[in-house]
């Protein structure tokens, strides 16, 4: 049986194989130390690469040692020291000690270095994450390959024969080769006079004829074609009201960039809406969602009259899957709050797939994170969290957009 060994280099003549497979054994140590690493991170350095470490103990294969006491025969070649029968101490083990510990015996190994490129640390992080109910809707973006069939062939598999038309073909082939004897037979059977060797003649030509062959085969051939099965929009709105301190706002777009980033590292085609609000809300690009200085007062329901025109005019939640994400102090005008649960039961929640709210805190919650928690236990595809540092950050998001079990 052949096999074929993948041998390109990777960086400083590293092979590709061993790479893939070291990844895969010590898939553990390297997604804590993913996860770990990931809690230090900027925003601008997100998306980059890592260079990890790897406790030496887990790298360590396991081996049998020589335990306390028992009876051992060896020959040492060149001693001149003991005799045969002689009985010797055995060595007690000593402890090892790590980096940073003084000690006068012993001995340690340090933690491996392993650079994951920025491809292998985003599929880490986000690999057993997803969009929740991601479902089927029509004339969607995101393609998929659907077997059709595609006519006939004359060669293929025998469990590709079609039969039907494979006996149309023997029927005009036995036609055509044998419908002149038969009408010749037919009249010298009709005629007494005529002599019988003839007739032997023909019906043995006749005989010959098979009654299926090779070449009246017919395969049904199936081919490949791309159909839409789905179309996914995730809106962003973002509180940038005055009661969002920079410190809050940086957790909010640190928020913001991992959805992104997971976005376009698991979906292709998904639209991505970004809404900025305070007092008023409106519509922006990406540049401006996150770098923009405007602010104000706070009244959320801004952000959600607009997030329902633009699912109303652009999006109709009968062709797309609709997905919001969105990111506050918690801190509203009292009297928005209970128009905010209204809009989001009554026009946005019975229409799309999913919404997330994170409230980020130290404050205490508010009227808007009490009307939020009736929602949630009303409508399943709501769900909301707290953040109380920047530390909590992807535990947050994993929770939020984990993959369910089935």
């Amino acid at each position: 049986m052949s096999q074929f060994i993948d041998k390109r280099g990777q960086g400083a003549q590293k092979s590709v194989v061993n790479r893939q497979r070291f990844i895969k054994r010590f898939k553990t140590q390297i997604k804590k130390a993913v996860n770990d690493a990931i809690n230090q991170r900027g925003i601008t350095d997100v998306a980059k690469g890592e260079k990890i470490s790897i406790p030496a103990k887990d790298l360590l294969e396991p081996r049998f040692t020589p335990g306390q006491g028992g009876v051992v025969e060896r020959v040492l070649p060149g001693n001149d020291i003991y005799q045969t029968g002689d009985t010797i101490n055995r060595q007690p083990h000593s402890e090892q000690h790590g980096i940073g510990e003084a000690s006068n015996e012993g001995e340690g190994i340090d933690p491996f270095v392993f650079d994951l490129n920025r491809e292998e640390f985003l599929e880490i992080f986000f690999e057993d994450l997803e969009l929740p109910d991601l479902v089927k809707k029509e004339l969607g973006k995101f393609t998929d390959w659907q077997t059709k069939r595609a006519g006939v062939i004359k060669s293929g598999t025998p469990t590709n024969i079609n039969i039907i038309r494979s006996m149309r073909q023997a029927v005009g082939r036995r036609l055509s080769l044998g419908g002149s004897l038969k009408k010749e037979l037919s009249k010298l059977e009709e005629d007494e006079t005529v002599n019988t060797q003839r007739i032997a003649i023909i019906k043995h030509k006749l005989s010959k004829i098979p009654f299926i062959d090779t070449m009246d085969l017919r395969y049904n051939h199936f081919t490949k074609v791309q159909t839409p099965i789905t179309q996914a929009v995730m809106f962003c709105l973002m509180d940038v009201s005055g009661s969002m301190d920079e410190i809050k706002k940086e957790i909010a777009k640190r928020f913001f960039i991992l959805l992104y980033l997971f976005l376009h590292k698991n979906y292709q085609h998904i639209e991505l809406v970004f809404i900025r609000h305070h007092t008023a809300a409106k519509e922006v690009d990406e540049q401006e969602f996150f770098y923009s200085r405007e602010t104000g007062g706070t009244v959320v329901s801004s952000a959600l009259e607009l997030l329902a025109a633009l699912m109303e005019q652009r999006y109709p939640s009968v062709n797309w899957n609709i997905y919001v994400a969105q990111a506050s102090d918690g801190d509203n005008w009292n009297a928005d709050s209970p128009y905010c649960q209204q809009l989001l039961s009554e026009k946005i929640l019975p229409f799309i797939q999913y919404f997330s709210y994170v409230e980020i805190m130290p404050r205490h919650h508010q009227s808007l994170w009490e009307c939020y928690q009736h929602l949630g236990q009303t409508f399943k595809n709501f769900a909301s969290q707290t953040i109380y540092n920047v530390n909590e950050i992807y535990s947050v998001f994993r929770e939020l957009f984990k993959r369910k079990t089935l």
